[in-house]
């Protein structure tokens, strides 16, 4: 799963709308949907804030899996 698909995933599951996740998130409603649509990656404050608002770590949202 790609980190947008993710991201997708993860809004639908709690039933928000992207503009109701955005406004959460203070942030334009486009600026959302362009990290939805893998278009633009997020700065690290904003996947902070998503990682927050989620309560999961930066490496589980952005789908990172360690080597070992």
């Amino acid at each position: 799963m790609t980190f947008s698909e993710h991201l997708a995933a993860l809004r639908l599951g709690r039933s928000l709308s992207q503009k109701a996740l955005a406004q959460q998130l203070k942030l334009g409603l486009h600026t959302y949907q362009r990290y939805e649509y893998g278009e633009r990656e997020p700065a690290l404050s904003t996947l902070v804030a998503i990682a927050d608002f989620y309560g999961m770590s930066l490496d589980d949202l952005v789908c990172r899996e360690r080597r070992e």
